[in-house]
């Protein structure tokens, strides 16, 4: 199943998230519609409350970021093959290292892009679908995957950490966002419209 993705201006994408217990909803099934949804979508990750639920629960797949751009002369990175994970009430327990630019995005927040600071490692426990809980490092792309999506559970987006000029120059793209005047290739749910 294919849910709409929630658009910027929504409450639910400023809500820190709930834990959720072993028999609470059918994780496999919840797992695989946020894939189906975000491959949809063209994500890398997608995080509970871009479908409207308040839950611990985010899910990413780098694939596109291990393939090489025949336009790019950098690398693929080979690191990010198989990172194709669901996460289940994750926790950060550290981040560290050098932190380093790159322009991010949001599905959330289609048009918009911008420059974010985040530390090169982090540590981070979590369960999958089938209950088993991990404690894992990763670094770089993955990592700000992480972070990325691991933010969305605490109630903060990707243009929280963009500059104060950066800010008022992409207000009005921001505000015609939360009232549904943006252009997106795949189905939004916009605040105030159901």
């Amino acid at each position: 199943m294919i849910y709409p993705i929630v658009a910027y201006g929504d409450p639910i994408l400023r809500k820190p998230t709930q834990f959720i217990e072993k028999d609470q909803l059918d994780l496999k099934k919840l797992s695989e519609d946020m894939f189906e949804t975000m491959h949809g979508a063209n994500g890398v990750g997608l995080a509970a409350p871009q479908i409207g639920m308040n839950i611990r629960v985010f899910v990413v797949d780098a694939t596109p970021f291990s393939e090489k751009d025949d336009d790019d002369d950098d690398e693929p990175d080979l690191s990010l093959v198989d990172f194709k994970k669901t996460f289940i009430n994750p926790e950060i327990l550290e981040e560290d290292g050098k932190e380093w630019a790159f322009e991010e995005g949001c599905l959330s927040i289609p048009g918009i892009r911008g420059d974010v600071y985040r530390p090169e490692r982090v540590k981070i426990r979590y369960r999958d679908t089938d209950w088993n809980e991990y404690t894992e490092e990763y670094t770089g792309m993955a990592a700000r995957i992480i972070q990325h999506e691991y933010d969305h559970l605490l109630g903060k987006l990707f243009v929280d950490y963009l500059p104060t000029l950066k800010k008022q120059l992409i207000k009005g793209k921001l505000a015609d966002i939360t009232k549904g005047n943006v252009d997106s290739d795949y189905r939004m749910r916009f605040p105030g419209r159901r």
